[in-house]
């Protein structure tokens, strides 16, 4: 007796990003993965959708996987993709290319955001805890001195027993944040004007004001998305409040810092910064930032690099999966939530 069980659809599918995303991220192995899930379009990748080709493959193409360098989706590439119904993206954002005419058309969309948050929160614990046993600062003077002072004088300001870390918003990065700091013996406490108490107290976290996450925090990490409303968001005011020999973190957005606020706070020597992210992103050589030596500044390294590129990889074709089979996505991105999401 034949089998009734249904089988999966094997979507056309086409991927859409610069050459260098497509290397980078669909290696042979993600590629033969996608292929076994999918009718995948013969390579290069589409980076151009004004092209012969690129319209040629748009016109039976019904799921889109994308990446760095997809160009947007308006509504002339949707008119050339008449059969286009999903798209997987293997990086976070999707503002880049997801335009308003895909929402009108009811276009299904997926984003790789939760497996690049794993590496920017790993980042960011890493920092909070190196940060509390002044690593940088120590090794810096060891290297110097050549000698090693007793550890009985240690200053009692060293140390992450009882440190209070502050969360600048519960996004998606800042609550893998509060997820990986539960084993560890530092208070948490949260500002996200989006978030109940009662979902605070389920984090595990305390939901605290703005101003008193500045004033009470030992490290402030922020990881609000940069919107109009978070433009400047960490103030002048909010960081002379931090307490004396304070560590801001910033993986978010340069420009969610005052950033000449920073500068004169660093210049007076009363708190530290770890800054995954300025304002422009890629500082000139003469910034002044550069000569704040209680800056460290790391060149946007915290999200996926290297090998964990395949994370993302793997989680764009778990979805695609899913969405063959009809099971719809893991990690749906929703209209209605874009405005607060990075």
């Amino acid at each position: 007796m034949p089998s009734t069980t249904p089988t999966a659809h094997r979507p056309r599918t086409a991927v859409a990003m610069s050459p260098e995303a497509a290397a980078a991220v669909l290696g042979p192995e993600p590629l033969a993965a996608l292929a076994e899930v999918c009718d995948p379009a013969p390579l290069p990748v589409l980076a151009d959708f004004t092209t012969g080709r690129a319209r040629a493959v748009l016109a039976d193409t019904e799921l889109l996987v994308t990446g760095w360098g997809c160009p947007p989706l308006d509504g002339a590439v949707l008119d050339a993709a008449p059969r286009l119904r999903a798209v997987v993206h293997t990086a976070g954002t999707v503002r880049g290319h997801i335009t308003e005419a895909c929402w009108e058309r009811g276009i299904e969309v997926s984003s790789a955001a939760a497996a690049n948050a794993l590496p920017v929160a790993e980042y960011t614990v890493a920092m909070i805890l190196l940060s509390g046993k002044r690593v940088l600062e120590r090794a810096r003077s060891y290297r110097a001195a050549r000698r090693r002072d007793s550890a009985l004088d240690t200053s009692s300001e060293v140390g992450n027993y009882g440190r209070t870390v502050g969360i600048l918003s519960a996004s998606l990065i800042g609550r893998r944040v509060i997820e990986l700091l539960r084993p560890y013996d530092l208070p948490v406490l949260l500002h996200d004007p989006y978030v109940a108490a009662a979902e605070a107290a389920a984090l595990g976290v305390r939901q605290v004001g703005l101003d008193e996450l500045f004033s009470q925090s030992d490290v402030v990490s922020v990881h609000t998305p940069l919107l109009p409303a978070t433009h400047g968001l960490v103030s002048r005011e909010l960081l002379g409040a931090m307490r004396p020999d304070g560590v801001l973190i910033n993986t978010s957005r340069g420009p969610v810092v005052d950033q000449e606020a920073l500068i004169d706070v660093l210049r007076q020597h009363r708190i530290r910064a770890v800054l995954d992210v300025t304002d422009p992103d890629i500082l000139p050589p003469g910034h002044p930032l550069w000569e704040c030596e209680n800056a460290l500044i790391t060149p946007h390294l915290a999200g996926s690099q290297g090998n964990e590129w395949r994370r993302l990889a793997d989680l764009a074709i778990g979805e695609v999966r899913r969405w063959a089979a009809g099971d719809g996505f893991a990690h749906p991105v929703h209209h209605e939530r874009l405005a607060f999401l990075a």
